[in-house]
């Protein structure tokens, strides 16, 4: 990864702030937006764009972190609650797509790395809204990657089960939520920005340069292992 350009939309908190502190140990060059970002690296993923300031001539990854969480009852649901997840899930990376993927054809092997859920895989109560809306980002990684395969760009999915960011504080508030947490995964634990990221990392290095149209269930067990 030693001087590969690598854009992170959504790099100042959770999985995308450990995946920037794992990039730049390794050399990468790293290009972070975010919403709360200052200057050319400021970011609304939910405003229109069509380009992004600051953008490197060569892009050698890109990975799009933001996403939402919003749980409860499907009849409580309105249709902007869908509205919102879609627009911050699927849009959002769909204008990023856009506007990086001049950069994206330029490099000699360039990986795109989006985020999924658990959910899309397993079906869980109250997550109506934010599964469909990953369900259609494990789409459009598959579909992206036949269609920018020829061009040797790679676009994969991570699907992680509930993990520790500023995202889940309300599903890991207090030491009661997180030891029931703990005990839904066969592992025994939830999951670390850490994980996620290295997970990430892998993807984007040239260790998976034969791997696309894929998403990653890193999820501590729960989409494929029965506890005992």
């Amino acid at each position: 990864m030693d001087n590969r350009n690598i854009v992170v939309i959504g790099g100042n908190s959770g999985i995308g702030k450990s995946l920037v502190e794992k990039l730049e140990k390794i050399g990468a060059n790293v290009f972070s937006y975010s919403r709360s970002a200052e200057g050319e690296n400021e970011l609304d993923v939910t405003e229109e764009f069509t380009e992004i300031s600051n953008l490197p001539d060569v892009i050698d990854g890109l990975v799009y972190c933001p996403g939402s969480i919003n749980l409860k009852p499907f009849h409580r649901f309105s249709l902007d609650d869908f509205r919102k997840d879609y627009e911050i899930n699927v849009l959002g990376a769909i204008k990023v797509l856009q506007a990086c993927m001049k950069g994206l054809k330029k490099s000699d092997s360039a990986s795109v790395v989006l985020y999924s859920t658990v959910a899309v895989r397993i079906g869980l109560g109250f997550h109506a809204s934010i599964a469909s809306a990953k369900g259609a980002v494990e789409g459009l990684t598959k579909s992206l990657a036949a269609e920018w395969a020829p061009n040797r760009i790679r676009v994969n999915a991570v699907a992680p089960s509930l993990t520790d960011t500023p995202l889940a504080n309300q599903l890991l508030g207090n030491d009661d939520k997180k030891e029931a947490s703990n005990k839904r995964h066969p592992l025994g634990r939830y999951g670390k920005p850490s994980d996620i990221a290295s997970a990430t990392l892998y993807l984007l290095s040239e260790d998976a340069s034969w791997m696309t149209g894929q998403i990653l269930h890193l999820d501590g067990g729960i989409s494929s292992v029965k506890g005992i």
